[in-house]
């Protein structure tokens, strides 16, 4: 078997755009958000696009309920009704061949993986949900299913950069005492936050050292939806998954 091909690969990242879907104007037009007001039927269609493009099942890419919370949940498969694992905001599982997505507009889509002891997580990082520690408690869940914090791979996706993410001062300076790093100074000269600044910072102290980080600004870049500067749009995702045992998919 080719060794480039994907079946063969320890761990699957991915992160969306807004291009290739069938969304119109103002989700136009990969929107995967169905919490957002867009037709279902579109949203349906886009999701069943992406699966393909995966090569997994629709059932088998699992979306949550993200409600900027600290909450951390263990899945090792699709839900009874298919539907969103409810009220959480960071996903966790050992199973192959099931893809965990996290949806964004401007927050931070955070991919996590250990490859050595197979578990791998996806985290909805927003303003509120990193400041109170949804990445350091989805490493913690990630441990104690075997994870190693110096075998962790964390992949950050674009999101509102601090140049551009304008917050009051006092909502700033309280996000820097849980999240140190975070506080930025945009291009107008004021207070920002820099959410994927305090994240890199966190993820070091806590022994994870393999950090990529994609630069891009969702409030700049139209490329990406982006509540801050649209309001009424959609939302790109962040896709995390273990590919079939390559043992197994060489008798494929």
């Amino acid at each position: 078997m080719d060794s480039l091909d994907p079946r063969t690969r320890p761990v699957r990242k991915v992160f969306t755009t807004r291009a290739g879907g069938v969304s119109p104007s103002p989700f136009d037009s990969f929107n995967l958000g169905d919490h957002v007001g867009d037709d279902p039927g579109h949203v349906a269609t886009n999701r069943q696009r992406l699966a393909g493009i995966i090569g997994l099942d629709t059932s088998r890419v699992i979306y949550m309920e993200q409600i900027h919370s600290n909450t951390v949940t263990v899945v090792d498969g699709p839900t009874a009704d298919g539907g969103p694992i409810e009220a959480t905001d960071a996903l966790v599982t050992t199973q192959r061949e099931l893809a965990l997505a996290v949806l964004v507009a401007d927050c931070v889509p955070v991919l996590l993986s250990d490859t050595h002891a197979g578990v791998i997580a996806a985290v909805h990082a927003g303003r509120m949900g990193a400041r109170n520690g949804i990445v350091k408690k989805t490493v913690e869940k990630m441990v104690e299913l075997g994870a190693t914090p110096a075998n962790i791979h964390a992949l950050m996706g674009a999101a509102a950069s601090g140049k551009n993410y304008e917050v009051p001062e006092e909502m700033a300076r309280d996000v820097e005492t849980k999240l140190p790093g975070s506080l930025a100074r945009t291009t107008k000269g004021t207070t920002g936050i820099d959410v994927r600044a305090g994240l890199l910072r966190q993820l070091l102290s806590l022994g994870v050292q393999m950090i990529d980080s994609d630069p891009r600004c969702t409030i700049e870049d139209e490329d990406f939806f982006s509540y801050r500067r649209q309001g009424t749009t959609g939302r790109q995702a962040g896709v995390v998954w273990l590919p079939a045992n390559p043992q197994e998919a060489e008798h494929q």
